[in-house]
């Protein structure tokens, strides 16, 4: 997926590098580091002490005479001064990069221009800017460390913020009490009612139950298209007839999940454009019936900056929870999965990468960076 992005951003890196090791010239610094020798151990000092006296001479014709005890004194060896060895304060000279906004300005502007070219949204390429800036303006980098190194894990940063956490639905749904109930949202023709297969193929492949509701009653085929799916899958699914009220369909198809002790219901709707007031409305009313868990909005990767747009029109009009892009396969850019978490605040789900059952990814923001960035597994 993304591979014209990801040799776009290959490119990039090797100018922030190139540019970073030119600038070392210049602007390394030589840093003073004071390290303290450790003074020499102290010597013990020697004390006088009292000779003890010698027996006195006694002389018979003469009177007992007391003679004083010579003392004999111990020389003190005197306590040696402080040498230039005693204490002494050395000084280790490291190199350091410092890198300015200068140092980087051209690379930023090349990547600047990639993202834009890629589909990213405006306002989140603007902020991919402004996150690699914080990480390298101002930070002291060794000389010796690796400027590629320090370029990936900058862009790999400003990546991973902009993407956000993704979405663990499995743990979603074993915190959550029975049914959970998912509804499937998005733009007619992008792929919602067979996403909505293949997250119930996903949800079974993990070990959870699933009902389908026809709640699309309004597209002709669209009961036929997901009964089929139900088939191929076997899957139940909830239907009434083409026309019928899209919000007593659902309600029928919780009701058919707590009857009979399903984990997940996932309702399909009609394909909608939010400039369609009678179709938001209708679907505002499936909201205020089924009180879904999660929203889920689907609409095509290869879409790019309209995709964005369009999930953010439908997150302000009705509310989204979580996007589903299909084709992901397909689109070279990724400029739809980059922006639409942080533009509109939510994660992203799944992304569809084929026609098949098995073809759904849930989306790993690391695991996606690591292919833009070209690391290896």
């Amino acid at each position: 997926m993304f591979e014209g992005l990801r040799n776009k951003l290959q490119s990039i890196r090797e100018k922030f590098g190139t540019s970073i090791r030119d600038a070392a010239g210049s602007d390394v610094r030589e840093v003073e580091k004071p390290v303290e020798a450790p003074s020499p151990a102290p010597q013990p000092e020697t004390v006088s002490a009292p000779v003890l006296p010698e027996a006195p001479k006694v002389a018979p014709a003469e009177p007992e005479r007391v003679v004083p005890a010579p003392v004999k004194t111990v020389p003190v060896e005197p306590k040696k001064p402080e040498g230039i060895f005693s204490r002494v304060r050395s000084f280790v000279i490291e190199r350091e990069l410092v890198i300015s906004e200068k140092d980087i300005e051209e690379p930023l502007t090349d990547l600047e221009m990639v993202l834009l070219e890629n589909d990213v949204a405006l306002e989140v390429s603007d902020a991919i800017l402004a996150y690699m800036r914080e990480d390298l303006v101002g930070k002291h980098r060794k000389i010796g460390s690796s400027v590629d190194d320090i370029v990936s894990t900058a862009l790999r940063g400003a990546l991973l913020k902009v993407l956000g956490d993704g979405f663990d639905l499995p743990a979603y749904i074993d915190s959550h009490e029975r049914p959970v109930k998912i509804l499937v949202t998005g733009v007619n023709g992008t792929g919602k009612t067979t996403s909505i297969a293949k997250m119930a193929h996903y949800l079974m492949g993990q070990g959870y139950s699933v009902v389908l509701g026809a709640g699309d009653t309004f597209r002709a085929g669209a009961i036929e298209q997901i009964e089929e799916h139900g088939r191929r899958l076997d899957v139940k699914v909830i239907h009434h007839q083409e026309g019928s009220d899209p919000a007593a369909v659902l309600f029928d198809t919780v009701d058919y999940a707590k009857a009979h002790g399903i984990d997940v219901v996932l309702a399909d709707t009609a394909g909608r454009f939010h400039n369609r007031k009678n179709l938001m409305n209708q679907l505002d009313k499936i909201r205020r019936v089924v009180k879904p868990d999660l929203v889920v909005y689907v609409d095509e990767a290869v879409a790019g900056n309209d995709a964005v747009v369009r999930a953010k029109d439908f997150n302000d009009l009705v509310g989204t929870d979580a996007v589903m892009l299909t084709k992901a396969d397909m689109d070279p850019r990724g400029g739809a999965a980059i922006s639409i978490a942080q533009t509109i605040g939510k994660p992203i789900l799944f992304l569809g990468t084929g026609q098949a059952y098995d073809d759904i990814v849930p989306f790993r923001p690391e695991a996606v960076v690591d292919e833009l960035l070209g690391v290896e597994k």
